[in-house]
């Protein structure tokens, strides 16, 4: 198991990806904090994780909330004993927020980022000490394609998650924590289906995608598995494209 004796801390982590990703945690090892603003959600996923076998704890964080993720990762801390793994992984991402700027309130604005960009720092930041103390750590930062391309209010906030990994890359280097990022396609998270219209999904397959399917949680899980891992010691300050070929970029 290549996370036995590991503890990561994973946002949004009631539903979709951030579930996803606490399941393969554990069926490898690891503990897991479930960080979510929905706590029912959290504990619903740690019951089934705790069923299991599985090591995990619910934690209610809104992560846009300093002291709120404070409290979060003090607990998973006297939980598990420290933090190895950080998914950044909470977001607002509905298609109200892919938008020009122009279309949004201020008031909507500053909530995505306070979420998309500023819950990325709490997080980091909260997670830091623990992960120094216990020689070294990663971070994982969930970004999207939409942050290489895209000039919407949402794309702006995951093209500062990019710029976030190679700041924190450079910043948490000294600590042995590397940080690095993954830019999902369009992925059939239940969210996601849920928001977008199945015409625009099939145009975006089959017209903009090289690899003509709808990118699958388990394409992203196998990513964060790999980028957490030992097999990537030598990989910081990089976001890993998952999504078909879109958008290619040099």
């Amino acid at each position: 198991m290549r996370f036995q004796g590991k503890t990561a801390f994973i946002t949004g982590g009631a539903i979709g990806l951030g579930r996803a990703f606490a399941r393969a945690l554990t069926g490898e090892g690891a503990a897991v904090g479930i960080a979510d603003i929905d706590f029912e959600g959290a504990d619903r996923t740690a019951n089934e994780l705790t069923a299991r076998g599985a090591r995990a704890i619910a934690l209610a964080c809104d992560v846009a909330d300093e002291h709120q993720v404070d409290a979060a990762v003090a607990a998973t801390i006297e939980r598990f004993g420290g933090i190895d793994i950080l998914i950044n992984n909470a977001g607002r991402h509905l298609m109200k927020y892919n938008q020009p700027f122009g279309a949004l309130s201020r008031a909507e604005v500053r909530g995505l980022f306070d979420v998309n960009v500023i819950g990325v720092i709490n997080c980091t930041l909260a997670c830091r000490d623990s992960m120094r103390k216990r020689g070294g750590g990663v971070v994982l930062n969930i970004s999207s394609s939409a942050g290489f391309l895209s000039n919407t209010a949402y794309g702006v906030s995951k093209l500062a998650v990019r710029g976030l990994t190679v700041a924190f890359a450079s910043e948490l280097s000294a600590d042995l924590i590397r940080v690095n990022g993954i830019a999902p396609g369009l992925t059939n998270t239940e969210s996601a289906l849920a928001d977008l219209p199945q015409p625009l999904v099939e145009d975006f397959i089959e017209e903009l995608q090289l690899v003509h399917r709808i990118c699958t949680m388990d394409d992203i899980v196998s990513a964060m598995l790999y980028l957490c891992s030992d097999e990537a010691s030598f990989i910081t300050g990089e976001t890993l494209k998952v999504s078909g070929g879109y958008p290619l970029t040099i």
